[in-house]
């Protein structure tokens, strides 16, 4: 606890490790706008000891940058360690992750698929503890069991841990499975360590922070995606997006980062803007921009389009959710992203795949008249359908037009729109041509020589 309120100052409002997200231009406008710990995001450990590049990117900061806490990932305590003891210096605390959930985790033998390694885990905690000058700290997520994760918990301190930063959700829960994380579990781990423990998961008003607090009784609140979608939200604002991305980018201009960290950051800042169909070409600009100054001027653009909404000389008339009288916010104001519940994502899925299995035994399809029409003439149609400037055929049986003698499909090329048999007999009875046919002068002649020795052969038959 002396750490904890000494050293870090007793923090409440936590910045998360954001892979490519936590980087010092975003770690300095968050604690402009309330955070009061942040840390840098989760480093390779055998990457920072074998490349000084990697290394002094990720060492970047200043003396604004306080208190800071640097997390690595691995699975070699050795290499752990030297790593730890080349970045002691320039943090508070070392923090292992072993929280991480991602299939780049998974691969890679780092993160939450540790925890079922318990021997290794402590191994790496005890090694950092008993040899870096600054405290260690561990990030974990939780076991299905209550039980277990205490457990967990509990030999995490025993090996070292200084402070514990508990994710309320499983390693299974991630992406479109997601979910709520459970407090429950936070609130029952604090009763059974010592050590401070911070809560992460389900952080997206300043609301949900006092709750959190009220719930769980931990030292302090950790948030992630609710701080990238509104980086005031610590100060329970809600500004226009552009305003942060303007803010975030003059600081770019003094502690330069890679250009990928930027756009994911404006692509989150701007993402309920970027979704109206009246945006697509500036989302589709963000992807392509190059450098600093075409972020800016897409951020200004987009305030230019839409400042006159938010001071109230135009009106935005989508304020209601649709079939109710719920109020909603207007899309330019910073504001969390809503993932669909779990299960009804798994109901879409299974019902698009059942889709795709009924296609795929079909594999027939029907013209507007209810005839089976061939999967050939239907790329056909499709392929009619993406040309626009095309007038696109009326169909019946085959999907083309009749031709104008028979109930066969017309050719398409036909000059007479006639099929090919009508067609050969039309220009040999009107001595014509058709390039779309290739019925020229010579194959009217033997056309013509065709006929002959048919009407002989009829002649021998009669006369027999």
């Amino acid at each position: 606890m002396d750490f904890w309120n000494n050293t870090l100052g007793g923090p409440t409002k936590i910045v998360a490790p954001m892979v490519d997200a936590s980087e010092l231009p975003w770690r300095l406008l968050s604690r402009k706008y309330g955070a009061e710990l942040c840390y840098t995001p989760m480093l390779h450990s055998a990457m920072f000891v074998k490349d000084a590049k990697y290394r002094k990117e990720a060492l970047a900061t200043c003396e604004e940058d306080k208190p800071l806490i640097i997390q690595f990932c691995g699975n070699d305590p050795k290499i752990m360690l030297e790593a730890a003891l080349l970045a002691e210096d320039h943090c508070c605390a070392i923090d292992i992750n072993l929280g991480c959930p991602q299939a780049i985790a998974k691969r890679g033998h780092y993160g939450a698929y540790l925890q079922d390694e318990w021997d290794l885990v402590s191994n790496i905690v005890s090694t950092l503890s008993k040899s870096c000058k600054v405290p260690i700290t561990c990030k974990i997520r939780r076991f299905e069991s209550v039980e277990k994760t205490i457990e967990y918990a509990t030999l995490l301190e025993k090996s070292g841990c200084k402070v514990l930063t508990l994710h309320g959700r499983t390693r299974e829960q991630k992406g479109p499975l997601t979910g709520l994380a459970d407090w429950l579990y936070v609130k029952e781990v604090k009763k059974a360590v010592k050590i401070p423990v911070i809560s992460n998961g389900n952080i997206q008003t300043m609301q949900d922070i006092t709750n959190c607090m009220e719930t769980t009784n931990c030292q302090g609140v950790m948030t992630a995606e609710g701080n990238l979608y509104n980086p005031y939200l610590f100060e329970s604002t809600w500004p226009p997006c552009w305003e942060p991305a303007l803010e975030y980018l003059d600081l770019v201009v003094k502690y330069p980062c890679p250009l990928s960290y930027i756009r994911g950051h404006l692509f989150k800042l701007f993402h309920h803007l970027l979704n109206l169909p009246e945006n697509a070409k500036t989302r589709i600009s963000l992807g392509a921009a190059k450098s600093v100054e075409q972020f800016f001027n897409i951020s200004k653009e987009l305030r230019d389009k839409y400042i006159d909404y938010h001071n109230g000389v135009k009106l935005w008339d989508e304020t209601n959710e649709p079939g109710t009288f719920n109020l909603i916010l207007p899309p330019w104001l910073c504001q969390s992203y809503i993932r669909m519940p779990p299960d009804e994502h798994v109901k879409l899925v299974e019902e698009k795949v059942k889709e795709a299995q009924c296609a795929e035994k079909k594999r027939k399809y029907l013209d507007c008249e209810g005839n089976m029409i061939s999967r050939k003439m239907m790329k056909k149609l499709r392929r009619i359908q993406r040309r626009p400037e095309k007038e696109a055929p009326s169909v019946c049986k085959k999907g083309l037009e009749k031709c104008g003698s028979c109930f066969n499909p017309q050719g398409g090329k036909c000059n007479y729109k006639l099929c090919k048999k009508c067609c050969k007999d039309k220009c040999f009875l009107e001595n014509l041509d058709c390039p779309g046919h290739r019925i020229l002068v010579k194959t009217r002649r033997e056309m013509a020589q065709f006929y002959q020795v048919e009407r002989a052969n009829t002649n021998k038959s009669v006369i027999k």
